[in-house]
């Protein structure tokens, strides 16, 4: 891929000049790191860990893809597990977690591989993908598997009305979704349309909004497989917060309390309706 453009920057030190941003300690979706490069800023990830001391993937200015991490820098050795984990093995891996044997065995085989607990996938490029942590990974009813933080980062990405999702599926035939929506940006879509002072609550249980949200989430649909698609959803009528447990301290959410809270709302989105259970097949989107 070609080289980012250099472009001034009023935050840089030497001389206004601006190579690229290289992110790290969160996803970043594609979409965004495709707008910055396409307004002249190259913003591209890398990966590891505090026990890879720090980075042991990277993407390069010369080399790159948006959406991956990059290859592994030198020195590190990386293979895929067969569910998909990240191993890595080289000089930058900790010899063992101090005073703590057991914990060293979980996390470092006998091959002197360290199971990362994240998942992902190489591409013929040799670039890593990251697809979710493995102890986050959903498994349908089906036996199908499924990511849900890469369904959330995408929806998040091409859905301006959405704060927060979580995906949810674990054990059961199809994926649900429940929403958040960013207030400012759901009050500016909905004063135009005469709805603009109705509290959040409200505009949460609209059918105007469900039918807008309804759009992206077929978007959405539209690229996955059958068992990934996202065939009903519900707007919570406020964003989940550290304060309710929902959230870490780095506002991470905590997917056992979010679906202990909301159990009764996710139980409905599969209950039977009109007295027939939900189709077997997905539907393109979700019913509300």
């Amino acid at each position: 891929m070609a080289r980012g453009t250099s472009t001034r920057s009023t935050t840089t030190a030497k001389r206004g000049k601006l190579r690229f941003f290289f992110s790290g300690g969160a996803p970043l979706a594609a979409e965004i790191a495709e707008f910055f490069h396409a307004i002249g800023v190259l913003v591209i990830e890398g990966y590891g860990l505090t026990e890879t001391s720090a980075i042991s993937f990277g993407n390069l200015p010369g080399r790159f893809r948006f959406g991956t991490v990059g290859a592994p820098v030198p020195g590190t050795e990386a293979r895929l597990a067969e569910d998909g984990e990240i191993l890595i093995r080289g000089r930058g891996v900790m010899r063992r977690y101090h005073n703590l044997p057991d914990e060293t065995r979980q996390t470092i085989d006998e091959e002197g591989w360290l199971h990362t607990g994240d998942v992902g996938r190489l591409g013929p490029d040799g670039l890593l993908e990251i697809t979710d942590r493995k102890k986050d990974l959903i498994k349908t009813s089906g036996g199908k598997y499924v990511a849900p933080q890469a369904l959330e980062l995408h929806l998040k990405a091409i859905c301006p009305y959405i704060s927060q999702v979580v995906v949810h599926g674990d054990r059961r035939s199809y994926c649900t979704a429940l929403l958040a929506l960013d207030e400012a940006a759901v009050r500016g879509w909905a004063k135009g349309r005469g709805l603009g002072t109705l509290p959040l609550t409200e505009l949460a249980a609209h059918p105007a909004v469900h039918r807008l949200i309804q759009e992206y989430v077929d978007a959405l649909d539209a690229s996955l497989a059958s068992h990934e698609a996202i065939r009903r959803f519900s707007i919570l009528p406020h964003e989940l917060t550290e304060e309710a447990g929902e959230l870490t301290a780095s506002l991470k959410i905590k997917r056992k309390v979010v679906e202990a809270h909301y159990r009764e709302v996710l139980d409905a989105m599969y209950a039977e309706r009109d007295g027939r259970p939900p189709p077997e097949e997905p539907r393109p989107g979700a019913s509300v």
